[in-house]
């Protein structure tokens, strides 16, 4: 691992406490704007739902699908995982194809076609208004396929770790862009508690170097780490970018590497460079069958 101490940001003053943090952590733009609506929609999610309505759906539901053990091979160096998403559109992509617009939008077909082309897991976008997505595809995916299921979504409560349980998720995104450090760690006590593995999502090396010690807690066999390689500044996507970031990752079994992921040679790319587990979702779902896309892009 290379030495990060001349990378470091500056050390934020130990009197302003633990979540003191470079100001470039927090989320600006559109991802601001998006965790404003957030915390709004939670807000009437807790009314609407309180949360012993959740708990006892929980009780009812079985065990959550391990999808940490589906995603991480320890005995496959030339094997990649693909976690294949689910997303109907996007705030920079807008609606990915015509026919996502419709309200009639089924996603268990291409859960099953991930699933019989090599999928690992799936990952479904639950985001409504900036994404198209409904907490409701959760059910109707695992329904399909037996394949475990990561909600996808800004997770800015406790709340929502409840709702992802209940909704039938094994696993759950924090992205920390969106998340101060006690914040994360209190998600991640909690979604361990719920049985849910969590993808912890980084943008920049600050951010890298500020959730890399909290990655795998309080259960390594728990916590996934994720690079975006969206800059979101620019909203470009460039795979060198987990390829630049990746000395500084102690536990390469567990990095995913997420967003413009597109061919083969991208996947032996990032094998090469020790990196087996890859989200892949906007290029699967511009194809007419995402299923033989996956195919393709696994061959």
């Amino acid at each position: 691992m290379r030495d990060a101490d001349s990378l470091q940001p500056d050390s934020p003053d130990p009197e302003e406490g633990a979540d003191a943090a470079p100001p470039s952590w927090k989320a600006t733009g559109t991802l601001a704007d998006i965790v404003a609506h957030k915390r709004t929609e939670v807000e009437a999610a807790k009314a609407a739902v309180p949360l012993e309505t959740l708990k006892e759906r929980i009780a009812e539901l079985n065990r959550p699908r391990n999808f940490f053990q589906a995603v991480v091979r320890h005995d496959a160096a030339n094997t990649t995982s693909v976690i294949a998403e689910i997303k109907r559109k996007s705030p920079s992509a807008g609606w990915i194809r015509e026919e996502y617009r419709s309200d009639d939008f089924d996603p268990t077909p291409i859960a099953r076609r991930y699933h019989e082309n090599g999928a690992a897991a799936i990952s479904c976008l639950t985001d409504e208004r900036f994404f198209g997505g409904h907490l409701s595809y959760i059910h109707r995916v695992k329904d399909a396929v037996p394949l475990p299921v990561l909600r996808k979504d800004f997770i800015v409560d406790p709340y929502q770790v409840w709702e992802s349980r209940a909704a039938g998720a094994d696993a759950v995104l924090l992205i920390a862009e969106c998340l101060s450090q006690s914040e994360i760690v209190d998600l991640m006590i909690l979604a361990r508690e719920l049985q849910l593995t969590t993808l912890i999502e980084v943008h920049s090396m600050e951010n890298l170097l500020r959730v890399r010690p909290h990655v795998g807690f309080p259960d390594r066999s728990y916590g996934l780490l994720g690079i975006n390689n969206r800059d979101l500044s620019a909203m470009k996507t460039d795979i060198a970018h987990t390829l630049r970031l990746i000395d500084l990752v102690e536990d390469t079994t567990t990095l995913v590497s997420e967003s413009g992921i597109r061919t083969p040679e991208d996947l032996r790319r990032l094998r090469k460079a020790g990196v087996r587990i890859a989200l892949v979702g906007e290029h699967l779902m511009r194809e007419q069958d995402p299923g033989a896309a996956l195919k393709a892009l696994l061959a």
